[in-house]
């Protein structure tokens, strides 16, 4: 079976695209401290922030459905995480919006909870928003050969290379098993379900494992050192060095008017 996660539009052409992963790394990775670093209270650089990722959502020729709903899957998660603030910011005279009553607990929402909620929710949105532009304009080999041409420990590399490529093998090998225990007529009451599915998990990783092993024994006897081989080269072009310039140029009028105007 065929699987497509990050590189099903890594061979559009556009700007984006034609960029050196390095450049593309070293961008995001400014966006987003940028972003974490905007206060809750500075919404203009939310706003900001926004209209300089969706204008290259724009030159990267991607979809805008597919960016839109790969994005909000990561609400749900961080509403799970964050959707307590409010009740728990300590309130001030004038700050409480309302309270709640539950039995022996009065619990307060105030201005200063919901505002670092959606503080919160904005920051991992436009994060995960700059993820995904970099994650679809390239491929994931690419990613991996930026991360290592930039210094980024190769334990970390190697382990990021592996998990990707063999996520697609595990994912055919649970397939395979769960067709098997179909076709045995799986049913039955909700705790022999479980003890199906708890020998299915264990069975999966003793599989796992084994294969990790062999897979190591036939790299290691064709010579394999811990480098990353791949048939491209990156070379940076004048094109990255005017994108990297002009995208940190925006970054920081951005940052000034967030900090210093808004």
């Amino acid at each position: 079976m065929e699987y497509q996660l990050t590189d099903k539009y890594g061979d559009l052409d556009s700007l984006l695209h034609r960029l050196d992963p390095r450049t593309k790394i070293l961008t995001t990775v400014a966006f987003v401290l940028l972003v974490v670093a905007t206060p809750p209270s500075r919404w203009q650089g939310y706003a900001l922030c926004f209209i300089l990722v969706a204008s290259l959502a724009l030159l990267s020729r991607l979809p805008l459905t597919f960016i839109l709903k790969r994005s909000l899957v990561i609400i749900p998660f961080v509403l799970v995480i964050a959707i307590f603030i409010p009740f728990f910011k300590p309130a001030s005279p004038g700050d409480t919006v309302f309270s709640l009553g539950i039995w022996l607990w009065n619990l307060s929402v105030t201005k200063s909870g919901l505002l670092t909620l959606f503080g919160v929710v904005t920051k991992a949105w436009l994060s995960v928003l700059s993820m995904i532009l970099l994650s679809t304009t390239a491929k994931f080999s690419d990613l991996v050969k930026g991360l290592d041409k930039l210094g980024v420990p190769k334990v970390m590399v190697m382990t990021l290379s592996f998990s990707y490529r063999y996520l697609f093998v595990i994912v055919d090998e649970l397939t395979r098993m769960r067709q098997a225990r179909d076709s045995r007529n799986f049913g039955g009451r909700w705790w022999w379900q479980m003890r199906s599915i708890g020998n299915m998990i264990g069975t999966l990783f003793i599989r796992s494992f084994e294969r990790s092993e062999r897979v190591y024994q036939a790299m290691a006897a064709r010579g394999y050192e811990g480098e990353i081989v791949t048939l491209s080269h990156l070379r940076l072009q004048p094109i990255d060095m005017y994108f990297g310039c002009l995208f940190i140029s925006c970054l920081i009028l951005i940052g000034l008017f967030s900090f210093l105007i808004a």
